[in-house]
């Protein structure tokens, strides 16, 4: 039996609902972050300069969080962005200063760095499905691989971006405040989402993460579409790699061996699943603020390193145990449906 327009309009419906009170909650943890850091610090935080350093942080998380939320869409993970974002922007760095920071060179950086990115996202695809090596052991070994060849490249000096990119694109803000890159971010937010909720590849990407099998039988190639994925997760943290660069001046070496962490942080904030199948960029893109914010204001407020550490893994433990309480009440109900309908699937999340 085929899923009929009702069901399509109230699952619709249901997902709508949930990621609406999941903006709610990350609303209400925002303000509540902004009232905490603003009593303890009090200007320190609550000022403009301050304002336009996070929303700097906010994009860089954006985009790398964007690529993270299309794997774990898939029932997957990538623990490998630290280690591609620090490698892409070593490559992107040596090609700019190999044509003396011009316009042209500056531009064969930002191809550098998405290429090997990408680079990197098809090596775990391949791993994942045609390996058969389990995404959190695929993607931790590309970690170490891709951190380690960018040491070797640099014999672990950091490499300084061109002064017109961080003078340019690092520095330049809309409106006073809000930094250039942040819109880029949200271009590419805006892109995600279009692709995930218009396209038949955001239904197949979908699909695969509530059942492979019954996206398998339903004639997609599971495969292909799991390598394509991840190749364009590690294209988006190629892309964040070159605004890392634009934004710091450097490649960072040794600031990235968090940043896995704190994707998966924002996207479980924002409401996708680890389970799979579920998930908006809206609630992506909100809930990357979360362990930016907490992080400076850790840093403003004089905390110390460690318990910044703490504090973003916690809040990804209360996220995930969030999560699964929620996939152990909807689960049931999901696979009732999925064994009333035939494997074509047609169940459209929105992506929005």
């Amino acid at each position: 039996m085929v899923t009929t327009d009702s069901d399509a309009r109230a699952s619709k419906w249901s997902m709508r609902s949930l990621m609406a009170g999941q903006s709610i909650w990350i609303g209400l943890i925002f303000v509540a972050l902004v009232i905490l850091f603003t009593v303890i610090s009090g200007d320190a935080f609550a000022s403009l300069p301050n304002a336009r350093n996070i929303l700097a942080g906010v994009a860089i998380m954006i985009i790398i969080s964007l690529g993270q939320m299309m794997v774990i869409l898939t029932a997957g993970i990538d623990l490998s962005i630290g280690g591609v974002l620090v490698f892409s922007g070593v490559v992107a760095a040596m090609t700019m200063n190999a044509f003396a920071g011009s316009i042209a060179g500056i531009l064969l950086g930002l191809l550098a760095a998405i290429v090997s990115g990408a680079v990197w996202g098809l090596i775990n695809g391949f791993l994942v499905t045609k390996a058969r090596i389990p995404p959190i052991i695929a993607t931790l070994g590309t970690l170490g691989m891709s951190m380690g060849l960018a040491l070797v490249l640099t014999s672990g000096i950091d490499l300084r971006a061109p002064l017109p990119l961080v003078e340019g694109l690092g520095s330049s803000t809309v409106l006073g405040f809000i930094p250039w890159i942040a819109i880029i971010a949200l271009a590419l937010a805006g892109v995600v989402a279009l692709v995930l909720s218009q396209t038949v590849f955001g239904r197949h990407t979908y699909a695969i993460g509530a059942s492979a099998p019954a996206a398998e039988r339903a004639g997609i190639s599971v495969t292909r579409h799991l390598i394509t994925v991840y190749a364009v997760a590690g294209l988006l943290v190629g892309i964040a790699s070159f605004v890392s660069l634009a934004r710091f001046g450097t490649t960072t070496l040794s600031g990235h061996a968090e940043d896995a962490l704190k994707a998966i942080t924002a996207v479980v904030l924002g409401g996708t699943s680890l389970f799979g199948g579920i998930g908006v960029v809206r609630g992506v893109v909100l809930g990357a603020f979360i362990p930016v914010i907490l992080l400076n204001g850790f840093v403003i407020a004089g905390v110390q390193a460690y318990w910044q550490q703490f504090a973003i893994g916690l809040v990804l433990v209360v996220a995930v145990y969030i999560d699964r309480r929620r996939h152990a009440t909807t689960g049931p109900r999901r696979r009732t449906k999925k064994q009333q309908s035939s494997p074509t699937p047609i169940d459209t999340h929105q992506g929005r």
